[in-house]
């Protein structure tokens, strides 16, 4: 351990080297595991409550469970208002005023289900699967997951279980780890849990802002979302933001008969369609001046784009396409530029429902995801400036008889939400120290991602708590998150167990 702790001081990855705390000596394989076999009957006991945020009484039964499971491993906890669906603040009771403090961030809601389309009885019902011979996932006795030697391989079928409820579980295992092996966290430990993170957080940063003083601490550690493809360990230092956007173009004031007015009265369809393909190439890039100006890359940053493992082929092949948009030089430059999305299009009907019209209005919606360095009221304001380029009179709302006399094409675009891109910088004293322990724990440098493509809800807590923040994903990436048949690797359980473990033993 000697050597690899002084090889490991060396070691260069993106933009500086890593400097590797003194750590207590971590609690052995064995510790963690007999502390999963009582934890994990909790995680399936929680997995059984329904936790979709549009139901407020089940948001407050899931907060219960988790304040009290909390409270039994010593920790001061508070529900944190917010509209009936309450938010939960747990805080270690140790203390000490030279150690940092370091804020976890995870939520226990989990996005709906249709239980029809999930291969077991309930989505609320944990069911533990493993791969015949066939390699198809079938059912074994529950029981089994207890036991002193459980399969890494097997797997916890239900809903939450990987998004997020699973790290939750590892986050109290290691807990319970350190105690068992007579060990002591060498941080001061707060932990946030959202109520309504699959909803958006929209109230996350309101909550946070009202509870600031509870929630001060030195660094945020975010941990949701899956491993690198890899499933090597993976550190990220930011994600993109989000925009929602709704393009109308108007045609007639009502719905026309085609064959009367067809090669007369101009269709709103036709021209939606030929308005959006003029926003990006064939190539896939958006052709809409100053759209990815903005972004600039440092060599560091690049020497971290190009040494993210990614089989780019193997993705190809797992999305279905023969060919990548031509945005960035690999996957992962792709998803540092802002994207330009259509995420639904409508006028009129299709299929029995069609009729032989020409339709009043088309409408589509896109999502813009942002960056740091292009937000989503540049990108917004560019859109629009590109729609009226193209000769739309803008209006807001329906436009009037008048206006409608006046100009040949109308449309209106209206920004629906927004959400900031947020971002670290690879050398910062967090990533480093963060980096450090996770090379330290599993005895190699993580994946490091300069910023993931999707979208967490870091911009509302770091405008609200001033923090810097990583994102630390433990759990396995084909865990069919937001999907039927969602699922948790045990093995991924362990080791995001001795994530946990090694990051409360190491001076941030």
């Amino acid at each position: 351990m000697v050597h690899l702790l002084a090889a490991l001081t060396t070691i260069i990855v993106g933009a500086g080297s890593l400097n590797v705390h003194a750590a207590e000596p971590a609690p052995s394989a064995s510790i963690i595991s007999r502390s999963s076999q009582a934890t994990l009957r909790e995680f399936v006991e929680l997995l059984a409550l329904p936790n979709d945020a549009i139901v407020p009484a089940d948001i407050q039964k899931n907060a219960d469970w988790l304040e009290a499971a909390f409270r039994k491993r010593g920790f001061e906890t508070r529900q944190l208002p917010n509209s009936g669906k309450p938010m939960l603040f747990a805080e270690f009771p140790q203390k000490n005023a030279a150690s940092k403090t370091v804020l976890f961030y995870m939520h226990f809601d989990g996005q709906p289900v249709i239980p029809e389309q999930w291969a077991q009885k309930s989505p609320w019902t944990a069911v533990l699967k493993q791969r015949n011979a066939r390699n198809e996932w079938e059912a074994i006795d529950i029981e089994r997951l207890y036991g002193p030697n459980p399969d890494r391989d097997w797997r916890v079928f239900a809903r939450s279980s990987s998004d997020d409820k699973g790290p939750i579980m590892m986050f109290l295992t290691a807990i319970d780890a350190l105690k068992a092996a007579g060990l002591e966290p060498r941080l001061n430990i707060k932990v946030l849990l959202d109520s309504e993170e699959e909803k958006g957080s929209t109230s996350i940063g309101d909550v946070a802002k009202a509870n600031g003083d509870l929630l001060r601490a030195d660094a945020m550690i975010v941990n949701d979302g899956p491993k690198h493809a890899t499933e090597k360990p993976t550190l990220v230092f930011g994600n993109r933001g989000n925009a929602g956007v709704r393009l109308i173009v108007f045609g007639p004031k009502s719905n026309l008969h085609s064959g009367h007015y067809g090669n007369y009265a101009p269709n709103p369809a036709m021209r939606l369609a030929a308005l959006l393909a003029s926003m990006k190439d064939d190539e896939g890039r958006v052709t809409i001046p100053g759209y990815y100006d903005r972004v600039k890359f440092s060599a560091a940053e690049r020497k971290v784009l190009a040494a993210v493992p990614d089989d780019e082929a193997a993705i190809r092949q797992r999305v279905g396409i023969a060919k990548a948009e031509a945005v960035g030089k690999n996957y992962q430059e792709a998803l540092q530029y802002p994207s330009l999305n259509i995420r639904g299009m409508a006028a009129a009907a299709i299929g029995e429902k069609v009729a032989t019209i020409i339709p009043s209005r088309a409408v589509a919606e896109l999502d813009l995801r942002t960056t740091p360095e292009a937000d989503q009221h540049y990108l917004f304001k560019l859109v629009e400036q590109h729609v009226a380029s193209k000769g739309y009179f803008l209006v807001n709302g329906e436009p009037t008889d008048d206006e409608r006399a006046k100009h040949d094409k109308i449309a209106s675009i209206t920004m629906l939400r927004g959400s900031s891109a947020a971002y670290t910088p690879l050398d910062s004293p967090l990533g480093t120290w963060v980096r450090g322990v996770l090379a330290r724990t599993f005895g190699e440098a993580p994946v490091t991602i300069r910023m993931m493509g999707g979208t967490v809800p870091t911009d509302k807590l770091v405008d609200a708590l001033k923090m810097p923040f990583v994102i630390v994903p433990l759990v396995n990436g084909d865990n069919n998150q937001h999907s039927f048949d969602e699922n948790l690797r045990l093995g991924h359980f362990l080791d995001g167990t001795k994530t946990f473990a090694g990051l409360m033993l190491t001076p941030y």
